[in-house]
């Protein structure tokens, strides 16, 4: 039985391209859930079901955040911003 690829080979660009297609569905799913703004139960179950994808694809884009490694020069003075 095959198993699973556990090691990627992806760039900077591509993980920049992953974060920018979840941030974009993130704002997607916030405009559905605005436009459902009634309170009856058909509504309601809509509204939980977006609001599960949002809280999974934060909880994606925080993973992703999590595994950066950032660089900051050691031998010279840094300025951020």
């Amino acid at each position: 039985m095959p198993s699973y690829n556990r090691t990627f080979q992806l760039t900077i660009e591509d993980v920049d391209l992953i974060e920018e297609a979840l941030r974009a569905r993130g704002r997607e799913l916030c405009r559905m859930r605005r436009a459902l703004s009634d309170e009856n139960p058909a509504t309601m179950e809509a509204v939980r079901v977006i609001e599960e994808d949002q809280r999974t694809g934060e909880e994606l884009l925080g993973r992703l955040h999590g595994q950066k490694v950032f660089y900051r020069p050691k031998t010279s003075t840094y300025v951020s911003g």
